[in-house]
């Protein structure tokens, strides 16, 4: 097990941005997370309910009966289990892994989790997201932006994001690309040309 601090310089913590329709894939989301000492921000693709509940709750908005989620949280009330932080501690092919950090009665609990509903409990129970830096250095496009939560991040809708259309570019006109969408602030294309441009490097 790693030392605290080996696991406070091996990771970074993160913060909910905001959420955007996703123009890749029809019905679901971007979450948006920012990493909290720079401008680099990770778009993760989630589907619709998930995009629900991290939204009615950071809107302060209270379904009539609880989420799956809330259902959660109470469960681990009940039980005395404290969630501690939640890490996304792997990226393969496109998706992000989770492990909720529990403790109970002074042990503590690994449980794997899909990252969407680890920071659906993550913003809940008030625990920090961390994320290991060797997959923000992968995943992430940095950029300053001044956004609040909902605002849409992506391109216009008609814009197609699909990866194929990116796969006969050079790496030189992917560079190129690549800075104009993080210009545009279209998160979703340069998440996805860092992608094609990692993959051709061997990175994963």
């Amino acid at each position: 097990m790693l030392s605290n601090q080996e696991v406070n310089m091996a990771r970074r913590e993160l913060k909910v941005i905001g959420i955007s329709n996703s123009q890749t894939q029809s019905g679901a989301y971007a979450l948006i997370l920012g990493d909290s000492l720079s401008s680099r921000r990770i778009p993760i693709i989630i589907g619709a309910y998930e995009a629900q509940a991290i939204a009615l709750h950071i809107e302060g908005m209270q379904p009539s009966r609880p989420m799956t989620h809330d259902l959660i949280m109470s469960f681990f009330d009940s039980f005395n289990i404290k969630l501690k932080e939640i890490v996304i501690n792997r990226f393969s092919e496109g998706i992000f892994y989770s492990l909720l950090i529990c403790e109970k009665k002074g042990k503590v609990l690994e449980i794997d989790s899909r990252t969407s509903d680890a920071v659906a409990l993550a913003i809940r129970f008030g625990v920090p997201i961390y994320c290991d830096e060797e997959i923000i250095d992968k995943t992430s496009v940095d950029i300053e932006i001044d956004a609040d939560f909902g605002e849409e991040f992506t391109a216009d809708d008609d814009d197609d994001n699909s990866a194929s259309k990116f796969e006969d570019l050079s790496d030189e006109e992917l560079i190129i690309l690549l800075n104009e969408s993080v210009e545009d602030e279209d998160f979703e294309q340069a998440s996805l040309i860092r992608d094609i441009l990692n993959k051709r490097k061997g990175d994963y």
